[in-house]
């Protein structure tokens, strides 16, 4: 039931005269921070530094292509 409630709540949050895409993109946006929310609960997070180093070691390898 409960992602009927996070629809509803959602509905009655939003104008009435809001798109089909635009409460599409607003369900997109609370199933993603849900999402980080667990990985953060869960302890799959990472620091600052480290996805600072994934991305420098991406663009590296992308460089040297």
């Amino acid at each position: 039931m409960e992602a009927k409630e996070t629809v509803r709540a959602l509905l009655d949050r939003l104008p009435d005269d809001c798109s089909l895409d635009e409460v599409l993109y607003h369900l997109y946006v609370l199933d993603e921070v849900a999402k980080g929310r667990a990985d953060a609960k869960a302890g799959r997070t990472m620091t600052h530094t480290e996805v600072a180093e994934l991305l420098r070691s991406k663009w590296r390898r992308n460089a040297e292509r």
